[in-house]
């Protein structure tokens, strides 16, 4: 379910929706093998805020969908995510997510990759099985795209001259991308004509967006007890994301000397001197501002939806992915 007390309402709302969709996402995660299970159970148990599959019911409750086909669709989401996780984790060298050791920290690299492989292939059949073209045309773009974006920012790591735009494709392709698709498969379960669909797709967009940016913030300014990874992930990593951008462009030349130096390099030796620099400079505020605007389009994209307690699980969820604090 959706972590957080704001949320109260739409669990309510999708509660037996959800306990369907982990029932079969349990179910389609067994095998014979038995280290597959091992991993895939410990990655499971951890939880998360399960937000995209979340979207899928929501969009398809929206456009009055009453049948269970959106809990395969929902699960089948999940674990696309939840792969792109495990594999995330090997290439970053992370030892911590949601407040537990990562399944490499735990397991080694090698069995979260082929793990990582299992659940993308079982959520691949799963797609077969549902026997929906247009279902499966979307799952199978978006997941390609997921891919290049997960290359696209592997090519950015250490780049210090990475602009806001490079960064906002990074962020469209390796996040965005999959929150758009679970409105868009919860648009098609509904039935939407072409132009709700493309409005329900847009809002996931405009969702991901301003999520992952928020996730930015976080970075620096979290609490890891909350966010349940270390703070600095991107620093270390060398990444340039947002607030390390607008440093670099509005700090003075001794600031955007070291956010400089801090992203080519890597590492967080300089940490604290980033984070002053953040500060100083507002960058955080300007990225939850950045944020905000995305989050004004989404709501503007479910203005063509009938008024129901979907609808506004669907605002309630916009509205909470700026304010959260994990």
């Amino acid at each position: 379910m959706l972590h957080a007390p704001q949320l109260a309402a739409i669990n309510a709302l999708i509660e037996a929706d959800m306990r369907a969709v982990d029932t079969i996402i349990r179910t389609q995660l067994h095998s014979d093998v038995a280290l597959v299970r091992q991993v895939a159970e410990y990655i499971f148990s951890s939880g998360g805020k399960r937000v995209r599959p979340a979207l899928v019911l929501l969009a398809a409750g929206a456009l009055g969908y009453r049948g269970t086909q959106h809990h395969e669709l929902a699960a089948i989401v999940e674990l696309t995510h939840t792969t792109t996780l495990l594999h995330d984790d090997v290439v970053d060298e992370s030892t911590l997510r949601r407040g537990r050791k990562t399944a490499n920290a735990l397991f080694g690299n090698a069995a979260s990759i082929l793990v990582g492989d299992f659940v993308y292939s079982r959520a691949f059949q799963m797609m077969v099985s549902i026997n929906n073209m247009h279902v499966m045309q979307v799952l199978a773009d978006a997941t390609n795209t997921i891919a290049e974006g997960e290359v696209l920012q592997l090519m950015n790591c250490h780049n210090a001259d990475i602009g806001v735009e490079q960064y906002l494709q990074v962020i469209h392709f390796k996040t965005a991308r999959l929150f758009e698709a679970a409105t868009r498969l919860g648009a098609i379960l509904g039935g939407a004509s072409p132009d709700v669909e493309e409005r329900l797709a847009r809002y996931g967009m405009h969702l991901g967006t301003a999520f992952q940016l928020i996730d930015d913030v976080l970075d620096y300014s979290g609490d890891e007890a909350a966010t349940g990874k270390h703070l600095g992930n991107d620093l270390a990593e060398g990444k340039p994301t947002l607030p390390l951008i607008h440093v670099m462009r509005h700090g003075s030349a001794e600031q955007a000397a070291c956010v400089r130096s801090a992203i080519e390099e890597g590492g967080r030796d300089s940490f604290a001197k980033v984070l002053g620099a953040i500060h100083a400079t507002g960058a955080l505020d300007m990225t939850r501002i950045q944020a905000e605007a995305e989050i004004r389009m989404a709501s503007e994209a479910l203005n063509m939806l009938p008024d129901s307690a979907y609808r506004n699980s669907l605002q309630k969820l916009a509205e909470f992915s700026v304010a959260r604090n994990h």
